[in-house]
């Protein structure tokens, strides 16, 4: 076993990339063939901010893909109480009303916490956190084909209405906050190719 996971130090890898990147995928393939029983994966998702007195079903009047639509305090603090190895009830929103559930979350620390999201390593908050960071730099088709296919079969969105608010709000926030956080990746994956040699990196280190 390596330095990057020692007995009773708990390592937070952030798993970075713009909507549709493969990074959510990639996310919970590292969490399987590390095993559950040493791994746990905290979503951005689950921060969001409560839309739902602006939300217009289609998008359109709120811009989520902006670092104000996400509480990164809340997130930070969670992921402190978890470096702590402490266990924490984080949020759960629902994305059909965009609004926080009632419900919460239980997170129990692990030596390896597994953390997804688009802005992750924008915010320095969330940042300084990580011990290790990647970051999926997938092309920008693949990317919108992704988040289509997905909003409207799980979020119930119209074609038009994901296409629309991709030009309007996805790519250019992601021009403007998520592409520049790549500067502060260790790892950047761009391929397949590279996909598969990242997860037999961290298998390696189990070794």
């Amino acid at each position: 076993m390596t330095d990057f996971i020692k007995p009773n130090k708990i390592t937070l890898i952030g798993v970075a990339g713009g909507s549709g990147s493969g990074k959510t995928y990639f996310a919970q393939d590292l969490m399987r063939i590390l095993g559950t029983e040493r791994t746990v994966l905290v979503l951005q998702d689950n921060f969001y901010l409560d839309q739902s007195a602006r939300f217009d079903f289609d998008g359109g009047s709120v811009n989520f893909d902006h670092p104000d639509s996400i509480e990164f305090s809340l997130l930070a603090h969670h992921l402190k109480l978890l470096k702590q190895g402490k266990s924490t009830e984080i949020p759960t929103y629902d994305f059909a009303t965009h609004s926080r559930k009632t419900e919460t979350l239980l997170i129990k620390s692990a030596p390896i916490v597994i953390v997804d999201g688009i802005l992750i390593l924008h915010i320095p908050e969330v940042r300084e956190l990580f011990d290790q960071t990647i970051f999926f730099d997938t092309h920008e088709d693949l990317r919108f084909s992704r988040r289509l296919d997905r909003d409207v079969r799980e979020r119930g969105r119209t074609s038009d209405g994901v296409k629309e608010q991709f030009l309007r709000q996805v790519k250019p926030m992601h021009d403007q906050f998520v592409e520049p956080s790549k500067a502060h990746a260790q790892r950047i994956v761009c391929d397949e190719k590279e996909y598969d040699s990242i997860l037999k990196y961290y298998i390696s280190l189990l070794k």
